[in-house]
């Protein structure tokens, strides 16, 4: 017998790893490492190894690059090697050597051509090393192109070391406003008009926003001008019969335009936080007209409310006349008096116009 026979063999039933009852259950800080396992750049595992999505433009994924120290370190050690070399050539002063101690260095065959192309390799190496250095900030990253492929995005901070041979475009990922110009649209009624919103939003995926778009701030601008001519088309600005939802509801308004604008973003990566208009008029060529007749508006509903105080006032006081038997009323001297005190209290509104301000 072997020493391997001994060994017991699996059974075809039996499976290789233990089971997920057997190894109990997850500790609380475990890190996840599935496809929905996210790094600090706060995207997918899945969409940073994903390649083109299917309208050609890449997934975010980080890019290469180096603390900014090791640049300096590799500029040292070439800059330590081209001394070697000189000295091994004789070039540097003898005063310099007696001053630092260092003994004079023996013949060197190799001088001339030889040593200068020696000393070529050092110097690019410093060069190149510092020449890729380079500082990330906060609400900044790096999309990093070759030849116009894409090749990753650094989201970084710090002193940093990225290849020279890498093109770089700066990217602002931090929370922004922008307050949008008087945009002329139209309303449900084709009243003209001019409508100022404020946009929050940043850029989530800097490859969309970079590849997905010439220009992606102009693009934003125009797609929120866009989709405010389509929201402020949907209601009248005013309804002076009140029947009806108006543009004056900010905040349907302002979920109806978030949603529009967050939707017509999404594809060059634009996250949109909130879309509130700040200002609704009446266009230049109408704006007094419907000032006027927003007035007469007001005025007829303070009107309105004036008379069903009074008509409440006369009701009370006829009901109190004929329950407390004052006097006994017919049809006529009750139609009489409910006329009299009506046209009586009309004729004096101001007396009336405190306890109605609160219902107007």
């Amino acid at each position: 017998m072997t020493p391997h026979s001994a060994a017991p063999h699996p059974s075809p039933n039996s499976s290789p790893h233990p089971s997920s009852a057997a190894r109990g259950p997850a500790s609380p800080g475990a890190t996840a490492t599935g496809p929905a396992a996210a790094d600090a750049t706060g995207l997918p595992a899945q969409a940073r190894q994903a390649g083109p999505s299917p309208d050609g433009v890449p997934a975010e994924y980080p890019g290469h690059c180096l603390p900014g120290w090791t640049a300096y370190f590799t500029a040292a050690l070439a800059a330590f090697a081209a001394l070697c070399l000189l000295w091994q050539g004789g070039l540097l002063p003898d005063r310099l050597l007696d001053r630092l101690r260092v003994p004079v260095p023996p013949p060197l065959y190799a001088t001339g051509a030889p040593l200068w192309a020696a000393l070529a390799l050092p110097t690019l190496l410093a060069v190149f090393a510092l020449g890729g250095l380079t500082r990330g900030r906060p609400g900044r990253v790096l999309v990093l192109t070759r030849y116009g492929a894409y090749r990753g995005t650094v989201r970084r901070t710090g002193l940093l070391w990225i290849s020279p041979l890498l093109d770089r475009h700066q990217v602002d990922v931090s929370l922004r406003h922008w307050r949008s110009r008087p945009i002329d649209a139209v309303d449900a009624d084709g009243t003209p008009l001019q409508v100022s919103v404020l946009l929050v939003w940043r850029v989530r995926e800097t490859a969309r926003a970079v590849f997905a778009v010439d220009d992606h701030i102009r693009f934003v601008r125009e797609s929120v001008e866009a989709a405010v001519a389509r929201g402020v088309s949907r209601h009248p600005a005013d309804d002076f019969r009140g029947v009806s939802a108006t543009l004056r509801d900010c905040e349907r308004l302002s979920d109806f335009l978030g949603r529009l604008v967050a939707s017509e973003l999404r594809p060059v990566g634009v996250e949109v936080f909130s879309v509130t208009p700040v200002r609704i008029e009446y266009g230049a060529d109408v704006a007094d007209a419907m000032r006027r007749a927003r007035v007469c508006a007001v005025d007829a509903k303070r009107r309105k409310a004036v008379l069903d105080e009074v008509l409440g006032v006369v009701a009370e006081t006829v009901r109190g006349i004929s329950e407390r038997g004052i006097v006994e009323l017919d049809e006529y001297e009750r139609k009489a008096l409910v006329r009299d005190l009506t046209v009586a209290l009309l004729s004096h509104p101001p007396a009336l116009s405190s306890s109605n301000a609160g219902r107007a």
